[in-house]
């Protein structure tokens, strides 16, 4: 399974790396805007936006095309390790249970 990372901390990569992989994620992370993030989102089963350390252009652009492809989002506003678990926890619900994970009002499932 894959996974895109939007946003977080360049220091905090290699962490996101080592959780989603310990749980059986391919990981591509975008922590600041890159004229590639339009072209290279690609299909995966979800995206995860730390808000509060992405700029609102990239937010759109990433949710614009996550739109087009029906791919769930799920938003956190801290970018910790922490966070990253349960924002990893949440994907897992979503993909297996979509319905539930709306109720909760936190990814967006298109």
């Amino acid at each position: 399974m894959s996974l895109l990372v939007i946003g977080g901390h360049e220091r905090m990569e290699r962490d996101y790396y080592k959780l989603a992989k310990n749980r059986g994620y391919k990981t591509k992370i975008y922590t600041t805007m890159s004229s590639q993030v339009k072209n290279s989102i690609g299909s995966p089963d979800a995206i995860v936006i730390f808000t509060s350390t992405v700029s609102h252009k990239l937010s759109k652009i990433v949710e614009a095309q996550a739109k087009k492809k029906s791919i769930p989002i799920i938003r956190h506003k801290n970018s910790s390790k922490v966070a990253f678990c349960e924002c990893l926890e949440e994907v897992e619900v979503c993909l297996g249970n979509c319905e539930k994970c709306c109720k909760n009002k936190k990814c967006m499932c298109n």
